[in-house]
């Protein structure tokens, strides 16, 4: 199936780029904005923040160093008042004060109810697990309750959208680090997968390894053997990646992990510094940098 362009219409609301986003796409009746914590207060005479909707609530671990994210719903109240008071609420919560900024997504003719609300808040929510590249702070999720086909179709075409201006906003959160598309393969790298394998000198331990080349880069996938110790020169940053890593007892990888680099990636495996365009071969032994090079 081709794949179609689409049009999008991004809005700087005080002109600047570090600033508020609102952004909607053409014959889509959903609306989103981008806001920075702190710019909460300037966005009260919103209409459209106003009303029902879904929110999502993003920080950084100071631990793991790794994103956070928090998925939640706003009902329009008797008030008058929608998703931006359930973010002031969060913002003066000290238990979740992780989080530096929210995208928040409604309608433009506040077709969001607690039927259509529940669905998007639990769909998102398992979309962003399965993704699993966030730390996902939600506890109990709604049920997607009794929904009739017509109220499921809109919603998922609602999260098709709703995925796509996530990712032009800043965040990949429901978007898996490897997608299969057997409509879409070809011959170049990016679809080919690769293969390290080293045995353990000490051991004999056999390590093996697979790898799978995105537009972000290399991503070392689940399945995966990894060697559980560390070379004494192996930078602190790394060592923190394979100890917080999922690995199981087995020393098998229970999660996809993305790296910038070939070589970043084969580190991560082996514990130890290795040129990755040569460790990572294809099952027919072409090596990466021959494989790139068309050799």
């Amino acid at each position: 199936m081709i794949k179609r362009g689409k049009s999008i219409n991004m809005f700087l609301i005080n002109g600047d780029v570090n600033g508020c986003i609102k952004c909607t796409l053409k014959n889509w009746t959903g609306i989103a904005y981008k806001i920075p914590r702190k710019e909460i207060e300037n966005l009260k005479d919103r209409d459209d923040l106003n009303k029902s909707g879904i929110y999502f609530l993003f920080g950084i671990s100071d631990d793991l160093d790794k994103y956070i994210a928090y998925i939640g719903q706003a009902n329009m109240r008797q008030n008058g008042r929608g998703i931006l008071n359930r973010l002031e609420e969060h913002k003066r919560n000290p238990e979740k004060d992780y989080w530096n900024e929210a995208i928040v997504f409604t309608t433009s003719n506040n077709s969001l109810g607690s039927t259509e609300l529940n669905y998007l808040e639990n769909r998102f929510c398992e979309l962003a697990i399965n993704a699993n590249r966030y730390i996902i702070k939600n506890g109990n999720t709604p049920s997607f309750g009794n929904q009739t086909e017509e109220t499921e179709s809109d919603m998922e075409e609602f999260i098709e959208y709703a995925k796509t201006v996530m990712v032009v906003l800043g965040h990949k959160l429901l978007i898996p680090l490897t997608i299969t598309d057997n409509n879409n393969l070809d011959n170049s790298s990016k679809d080919i997968p690769l293969f390290l394998t080293r045995k353990n000198k000490k051991t004999g331990q056999l390590i093996e390894a697979y790898c799978k080349q995105t537009n972000e880069g290399f991503v070392v996938l689940r399945g995966s053997h990894i060697e559980r110790n560390d070379a004494e020169y192996l930078n602190e940053s790394m060592k923190k990646r394979r100890k917080f890593a999922k690995i199981d007892e087995n020393n098998i990888l229970q999660e996809d992990i993305l790296f910038s680099s070939p070589s970043y990636a084969a580190v991560f495996v082996l514990g130890y510094n290795r040129n990755g365009l040569d460790v990572w071969k294809t099952k027919d032994g072409i090596k990466l940098k021959d494989l790139e090079n068309n050799i």
